[in-house]
């Protein structure tokens, strides 16, 4: 798998700084911070090369379907395969979220489907051909959000 369609894979992450744009009513500012924090681990996860830290987001089963269907699944498979990931195939890239929509179906349980795409320095622009567009599921637990499932697409445009 080359180097940046497994970036880009990842990049579906949402690892950046969040804008919301369609916060439903059900949730109020501390579920909006808490959702910008577990992206802001994901980035810190990603800056430092992290495995484990980028699978802390996760719930202990929790899943991550990559773009090209690698189905990862428990927090120590997500860790040891991001870290796999990292070592030997993920550029030096940034990520930036282009637009998230947020989701309660319960209280408890929120979807937040992202687009992002990868940067790479010294650009500021979305690369060509890094488009993503995820769908999260978090729950609360113990008061805490994690994602419980992650699932990744490339936007690949229609001829």
């Amino acid at each position: 798998m080359g180097r940046r369609l497994l970036a880009a894979a990842v990049a579906a992450a949402g690892v950046a700084a969040v804008t919301l744009t369609g916060v439903a009513s059900a949730g109020g500012g501390g579920d909006r911070e808490a959702f910008a924090e577990l992206v802001r681990t994901q980035q810190r996860a990603w800056e430092i090369e992290s495995g484990a830290l980028f699978a802390s987001t996760f719930t202990r089963d929790g899943s991550v379907v990559t773009f090209n269907g690698d189905h990862l699944v428990t927090r120590p498979v997500i860790a040891a395969e991001m870290q796999r990931y990292f070592d030997h195939y993920i550029e030096d890239t940034t990520f930036q979220v282009l637009g998230e929509h947020v989701q309660y179906l319960r209280p408890d349980l929120v979807t937040i489907t992202r687009t992002t795409c990868l940067v790479t320095a010294p650009a500021t622009g979305c690369r060509d051909g890094s488009l993503s567009v995820n769908t999260n599921l978090l729950t609360k637990e113990r008061g805490g959000w994690r994602q419980a499932i992650f699932q990744n697409t490339r936007k690949v445009p229609l001829p």
